[in-house]
């Protein structure tokens, strides 16, 4: 009688201390790493939700059966877990998730004890396109996510503190959430002007001042520079412009010269035409005078 006794207390004892053996893993933020190791299917639901209720009795039996079905089963509180919910981006419940080796697929079938171990039995979650690399609960994006997911649920917690516990109304509590958000801004400006101003300091009036005088040193030895230049350019103007002028003289006598020489050749042309007149009418003259000669 001790004897039997003892070997039931001992398998009682050792069916206890065997982790995650059939039973249902709660998961949280501290522990939900467990996933991206083995084989896991995990289920997001919350206490007031009709759907998750109606579905327990078949999840628990459905952990009951994962040892022969050598994986693990786990489901998580969202109304305690926000940041885990946010890491899966639940938006619906109950919502089930498959993980395999830290491969996630999302398990859309039904719901009932003999479709949950034929998704299993038959492997039915290798024709189920995985969760993109960049939407997987361990992303950089995914951790981002679990933040605002962790931070609307810490605003819900408080909410229910000013509403509840102390009575606030609505308005109330609204109010309180604006003005901390109003000095929450504030702060974090002044922290950033600070910052500003310590790793870019604003340069003092002296420091101003010695920029700007060799600045006016440079442009006055600039101005010198440009002096003497402004004069070589004045005096070659009037070289060039004096070379015009006797340019132009030059050109207006031998200008002059070729119409003298012109008006000359006309000259003597003329002349030598009268002379050419003269001869023939005194040649006619003689003609008429023989003529008349004859006639007599």
């Amino acid at each position: 009688m001790l004897c039997g006794t003892a070997v039931v207390a001992w398998a009682s004892v050792a069916t206890a201390s065997e982790p995650g053996e059939n039973r249902v893993r709660e998961l949280s933020g501290s522990n939900w790493s467990l996933l991206l190791q083995g084989q896991w299917m995990v289920e997001f639901y919350a206490p007031w939700c009709p759907a998750c209720q109606q579905m327990e009795s078949a999840w628990e039996a459905f952990a009951r059966s994962s040892k022969d079905l050598e994986l693990s089963v786990g489901k998580v509180d969202v109304t305690q877990e926000p940041g885990v919910s946010g890491r899966f981006f639940v938006t619906t419940l109950p919502t089930i998730y498959h993980a395999k080796d830290g491969v996630f697929r999302r398990y859309r079938g039904s719901r009932s004890l003999e479709d949950l171990q034929g998704y299993i039995l038959e492997r039915k979650w290798e024709s189920v396109e995985p969760v993109a690399e960049w939407k997987s609960p361990s992303s950089i994006l995914m951790h981002g996510m679990a933040g605002l997911f962790h931070l609307s649920g810490w605003i819900r917690q408080i909410h229910n503190y000013l509403t509840g516990t102390l009575e606030l109304p609505l308005w109330g509590s609204y109010a309180v959430f604006i003005l901390a958000t109003l000095l929450i801004g504030l702060i974090l400006g002044l922290i950033l002007v600070l910052l500003a101003d310590c790793f870019c300091p604003p340069k003092s009036r002296e420091e101003g001042s010695d920029l700007v005088d060799p600045s006016d040193d440079k442009t006055e030895e600039l101005q010198e520079t440009l002096k003497p230049t402004s004069k070589e350019t004045h005096t070659e103007s009037g070289l060039s412009d004096r070379e015009d002028e006797e340019g132009d003289e030059d050109e207006s006598q031998e200008n002059s010269s070729e119409d003298s020489a012109v008006e000359g050749s006309q000259t003597e042309d003329d002349v030598e035409q009268d002379e050419s007149g003269k001869v023939e009418e005194t040649s006619v003259r003689q003609r008429k005078n023989q003529v008349e000669a004859t006639q007599l």
